[in-house]
């Protein structure tokens, strides 16, 4: 086994190899603007950290979000592009799990809450009753709208650190994503036979992009 991992949904641009066992490579960027120039070159490094070259991935897994609609399409497409060239499966898998996972990792246990950025003065997130097991659906939400569902909770993620007032329980641990703890949680996924997202866009709000309405034909008629 061999999986390329890799996530656009934060600020870090990240990739990972894993071998089922370990991370063999691993790369983060911390870019919320650069995603897409970022990317490639960090699978690249991780590559030949590991004396790998693609044709040895066995298999894809890519964060699915929630995040920002521009940077999170770019690892989406990414992953589609590796997976059909490449004729391997590409496993989904929720930013925030991920996350949940790199908690775990340092020693939390649950119940938790994840909570990343969504700008706006909102925040993308989760509770867990452990770093494998997510309670809730993932949200999009005005921190305070959601204080009693997190009081009392630890929490990690860099949307926890946005909001102390409101996430009064914060943990050292990871702020943004970490596509060797992403690459790890799908092994163990693969291992004990449990399901993956489905490697389709988390954005739980649209686009800011919009048609114009009234505007103006250029083309005589």
């Amino acid at each position: 086994m061999l999986l390329l991992a890799f996530d656009t949904a934060t600020p870090a641009v990240t990739a990972a190899l894993h071998d089922g066992e370990r991370v063999l490579a691993e790369s983060t960027v911390v870019d919320a603007r650069r995603h897409g120039e970022l990317l490639m070159p960090a699978i690249d490094r991780v590559l030949v950290a590991a004396d790998r070259t693609l044709a040895h991935v066995t298999g894809v897994v890519v964060g699915v979000g929630p995040g920002p609609y521009t940077g999170l399409r770019v690892g989406l497409v990414t992953a589609a592009s590796f997976g059909d060239v490449l004729g391997v499966p590409v496993h989904g898998v929720c930013t925030l799990d991920g996350l949940a996972w790199a908690a775990g990792e340092a020693g939390l246990d649950g119940p938790f809450t994840v909570a990343t950025d969504a700008r706006r003065k909102e925040v993308y997130w989760a509770r867990y009753d452990g770093p494998r097991r997510r309670a809730t659906e993932p949200a999009v939400d005005r921190p305070a709208d959601i204080a009693d569902a997190v009081r009392g909770l630890p929490s990690v993620g860099a949307g926890a650190a946005l909001y102390p007032e409101v996430f009064t329980d914060r943990r050292q641990g990871p702020e943004d994503q970490s596509a060797g703890a992403l690459a790890a949680l799908a092994a163990y996924r693969l291992a004990a036979d449990e399901p993956f997202e489905p490697p389709l866009p988390l954005y739980l709000r649209r686009p800011d992009a919009r048609v114009p309405a009234g505007y103006k034909a250029v083309l005589p008629k």
